[in-house]
């Protein structure tokens, strides 16, 4: 018997709304979504700046004893940076300074913990000695009293611990600035569980801090003419992910989601969430027994390989931010097990973000781009993507871009390692007025963070060349106007078809795990055969007929050659053979089948009855009529011009010539 599910939307929501004088007021709700917020009162499931403000404006002696706590070791460190100044030892202090700023945040909390890893990924904000100190933050704080995490679980779920939990560890397993866990053992079922409990004055503590930070980020954008960004849109989209982390019915919901997307690929695990046993500040979940990746050892020793693991990870985080657009934003080790059977399990859905469809195809874009080198159209993307204003001279970043991938010349660029890649934007967005979006800050926390595992396990680990395979099975299958035009980008150079990146993309697409080569044929010809391809048909009609006629024309000559010498019909000119460049079409053509034979789910008995219903389509019939039309035109065309030409007059040596 397993433990009773219940899903969110099945139930009402509890929630409590603080008015002022403390009392607690129950609401009950549909939904986490629709939060009943009082005007008086200070919102608890959803970051309300405005309400905020207004709550501690009445407030001005909690707000001032805070600020008191803050600014004593924050003048101190601001001193330090003053005297450096004055010194000219900036650069010289600028590690030190950047490790205290580190040590300063963790004093400070939770909220500036959370925007210390949250300027960690913003090189438009922070010089690039302190992004690389900031990445170190870690989110671990002492644990709180096991009482007062029995009473959240009291109040929260609305039985005692000893009610729920047959066994619970303890110690908490773990501690982090937003709550702690414990191991329990459910006592209804038996199944080991984690048991998430939020911290005491969480709320209290985030919203009087954020409220403090984001009347200085306004003081500061209005006072600093070198802040480009928006700095109170970067703290309210900040303080909108802490108050969803905060809620651990989201987390679930999150949780659920992420599985609904990902749990069908092959070795991802997610685990269960108990909805009967969870609440706003009490989360219990599946627990799962498992290694972190970066314990190599004892995963070796299970017989488990890290490295494919880490592959199976890399495809997921693909899917993720390039296909579904839900992602995972914080893959630390502590967040990516190996289980006994070899799978790679998530945990912690509380850091999660979204990206768009046009975004997604944005950052398609911008791959084939560099790939093709074109640092114009690169620069063009990062104003579709909101890193530049419409208004902003790209003509200064252009070649910037090309100065930052200047190590890929004469190398793929899958060979280039993401976190070199990384510092080197970085470098160029502190320079140039960029404005780094929410979303992308995420990704590069998200992919510099696998990458890091990734190369933990093994150092010659490539993560963009473990993406590849994905992104080429993207642009030969996806339908979406934006990846057509990108694929025109990557195969044709001023009217050239490029065959060496059609073998290449074939190559790399048969790779990935889920690629299906009937997919691709299908969709290619259908492709090609209507309106939206029309404007890559002719020039690849061309190309295909160049090498027919190759064929053709080489199997003609061989036969007049045959006639001529074997069978001694001198009076039978020799037909000439193709010319180099039809020749050099010819064999790619034949490598690209090469490939479709030796790629996985090649098969003639099943490729033959669906070429079959292809032939029959209208828009197929056409372009076969295209192919067959330019064949015949190229014979009679050579057909008459053997036709007209001249015979060959032979003059004797006494025979005067005519005159000209």
């Amino acid at each position: 018997m397993s433990a009773k599910t219940i899903s969110p939307t099945d139930r009402a929501i509890d929630v409590e709304v603080v008015p002022e004088n403390g009392a607690i007021v129950p609401v009950v709700t549909p939904s986490v979504s629709q939060i009943a917020i009082a005007p008086e009162h200070k919102p608890e499931l959803r970051y309300e700046p405005i309400a905020l403000a207004a709550y501690y404006k009445r407030r001005p002696l909690q707000v001032l004893r805070r600020i008191i706590t803050i600014l004593t070791p924050t003048l101190s460190f601001a001193f330090g940076l003053w005297l450096d100044s004055k010194r000219g030892v900036v650069v010289k202090n600028d590690q030190r300074r950047a490790a205290q700023l580190r040590q300063l945040l963790t004093r400070l909390g939770p909220a500036y913990i959370k925007i210390g890893q949250a300027l960690s990924t913003r090189p438009d904000l922070v010089p690039p000695v302190y992004l690389e100190e900031l990445t170190r933050l870690q989110d671990q704080l002492p644990a709180f009293p096991n009482e007062i995490a029995y009473q959240f679980i009291e109040e929260e779920l609305g039985a005692l611990p000893e009610e729920i939990y047959s066994e619970l560890s303890p110690h908490p397993i773990a501690a982090a600035s937003l709550g702690q866990v414990y191991k329990g053992k459910l006592k209804s079922t038996g199944e080991e569980v984690a048991v998430k409990v939020q911290r005491p004055d969480l709320r209290e503590g985030i919203t009087i801090d954020l409220y403090i930070l984001r009347r200085l980020a306004g003081w500061a954008k209005k006072n600093f003419k070198r802040v480009r960004s928006d700095l109170v849109g970067i703290l309210d989209e900040l303080g909108d992910r802490i108050f969803e982390e905060m809620d651990y019915i989201h987390e679930g919901q999150n949780a659920e989601r992420f599985f609904q997307l990902y749990g069908h690929m092959k070795d991802v695990y997610v685990p269960n969430i108990y909805w009967e046993y969870t609440n706003r500040r009490v989360l219990t979940m599946e627990w799962i027994n498992g290694t972190k990746l970066t314990n190599t050892a004892e995963i070796r020793a299970q017989g488990i390989d890290a490295r494919y693991l880490i592959e199976v990870g890399v495809q997921c985080s693909l899917r993720q931010l390039l296909e579904h657009g839900f992602f995972h934003a914080d893959p630390h080790p502590g967040n990516l097990l190996a289980t006994p059977d070899g799978k790679l399990a998530y945990l912690d859905f509380g850091m999660m973000s979204e990206i768009q469809p046009a975004q997604r195809y944005g950052l398609i874009e911008a791959i084939v781009h560099v790939v093709n080198r074109d640092f114009e159209g690169l620069a063009k993307d990062y104003v579709k993507l909101d890193f530049l204003s419409p208004e902003t001279d790209l003509t200064p970043i252009i070649p910037a871009f090309a100065r930052v991938f200047a190590n890929a010349e004469g190398a793929s660029v899958a060979d280039l390692n993401i976190k070199s890649i990384t510092d080197e934007l970085s470098a160029l967005m502190y320079e140039y007025p960029f404005r780094v979006p929410p979303y992308y800050a995420l990704i590069i926390r998200s992919l510099v963070t696998l990458e890091g595992i990734a190369i933990y396990i093994d150092p010659n680990f490539k993560v963009l060349s473990e993406a590849y395979p994905y992104v080429s099975k993207r642009l030969l299958t996806d339908p979406a106007p934006q990846l057509r035009a990108s694929l025109q980008d990557l195969l044709f150079k001023e009217g050239t078809f490029r065959w060496n990146r059609l073998e290449n993309l074939l190559k790399n697409a048969r790779n990935n795990q889920d690629y299906d080569l009937n997919v691709v044929l299908n969709q290619g010809l259908e492709f090609l055969s209507s309106e939206r391809g029309a404007f890559i048909r002719n020039r690849v009609v061309d190309e295909v007929v160049k090498g027919v006629d190759a064929l053709g024309k080489n199997a003609l000559h061989n036969f007049t050659y045959l006639l001529r010498e074997r069978v001694g019909l001198t009076a039978i000119n020799e037909t000439p053979s193709a010319s180099i460049e039809q020749q050099q079409t010819l064999e790619h053509i034949k490598r690209i089948f090469n490939i479709l034979q030796e790629t996985r789910g090649f098969d003639t008995k099943e490729l033959v009855p669906q070429l079959a219903q292809l032939v029959v389509n209208p828009g197929v019939q056409r372009l076969g009529q295209q192919v067959t039309s330019l064949l015949v035109q190229k014979a009679i065309a050579r057909l008459i011009r053997e036709f007209l030409a001249p015979e060959e007059v032979v003059v004797s040596p006494s025979q005067p010539k005519l005159p000209a």
